[in-house]
């Protein structure tokens, strides 16, 4: 058996497959969208080679760099979503009451779908009968704002139900990242004298700079193709106000039937997850020592 493992043919012929499918769900519609983006096209008639022309619009198309700037503001947003993830991750790493429980309540929002979190919170937002206007009527707000229908609210509006519905996600990393690490580690530290802080800041966080590093990635790089919640309760709207870059590449190859001014603004989607995921290992790309002294 060691000898049939260690022979290359063989070893080429069990990664084969999984190389072919790789190819055929993921760089074969890379490429494919690169070329499209080179074409007009209407997604059924004859294509009409371009070249560089929609990519070029791009540049100077106000609705993308618009949209752009969205998916910017939900990617920081996220970002920064991540601290209270991780203080949340490491008070239900300790030994709390409850612990077991809470854990299992952050984790509902991933047990329900895209389509049905927007419609949930749909109804949390009607401007009439929504539980939130409903709140606030109640206190003595008697013009309480229409949340999705007012476009310096309607990004904010947006932005909370997608950082709940991944909470539980990110949180369940952190707790199993937080439990990993050995607890006479942390012992010995006490032992010598450590708070819970230090413990906490030159202990837990220097060993769980990968893990970090991860879901850095994950959520920004993730926040940048965000698409189908926006889609559910917005639709890009009120008038572009919540657009993102996957929605405004959907609605230009399929709403306007442009797919290759379409395909040029996936393709220039990829690049910039490409960058910003380039970027951020640059960044995160540092050693630490654990000190508590």
């Amino acid at each position: 058996m060691d000898k049939v493992m260690s022979n290359k043919l063989v070893i080429a012929l069990y990664v084969l497959p999984s190389l072919l499918l790789l190819f055929a769900v993921i760089y074969v519609p890379i490429v494919l969208t690169g070329y499209y983006g080179l074409n007009q096209w209407n997604g059924i008639g004859a294509m009409t080679f371009v070249g560089l022309d929609n990519y070029q619009h791009l540049f100077t198309d106000k609705a993308f760099w618009q949209s752009a700037w969205h998916s910017l503001l939900l990617a920081l947003f996220s970002g920064i979503s991540l601290i209270g993830y991780l203080v949340v991750a490491m008070i239900l790493s300790g030994k709390i009451k409850g612990a077991n429980l809470l854990r299992k309540i952050y984790l509902i929002p991933m047990l329900l779908s895209s389509v049905a979190i927007a419609q949930l919170w749909l109804k949390m937002y009607h401007p009439t009968n929504g539980v939130l206007n409903s709140l606030l009527t109640s206190v003595g707000v008697h013009n309480p704002p229409e949340w999705l229908a007012n476009p310096s609210l309607v990004l904010l509006a947006l932005f909370i139900p997608i950082i709940w519905q991944y909470a539980g996600f990110y949180i369940l990393i952190y707790y199993a990242g937080l439990k990993n690490i050995p607890e006479t580690l942390m012992e010995a530290a006490r032992i010598d004298g450590a708070s819970a802080w230090q413990i906490a800041t030159r202990i837990k966080l220097p060993l769980l700079r990968e893990v970090i590093n991860v879901t850095i990635i994950l959520s920004i790089v993730g926040s940048l193709k965000y698409f189908d919640l926006i889609y559910v309760m917005t639709d890009g709207g009120p008038n572009g106000a919540s657009e993102v870059m996957a929605s405004y590449m959907y609605h230009q190859a399929f709403r306007s039937f442009d797919f290759g001014y379409g395909s040029a603004t996936a393709f220039a989607l990829l690049l910039i997850c490409l960058i910003a995921t380039w970027v951020i290992r640059k960044v995160t790309a540092t050693n630490d020592t654990i000190q508590y002294s």
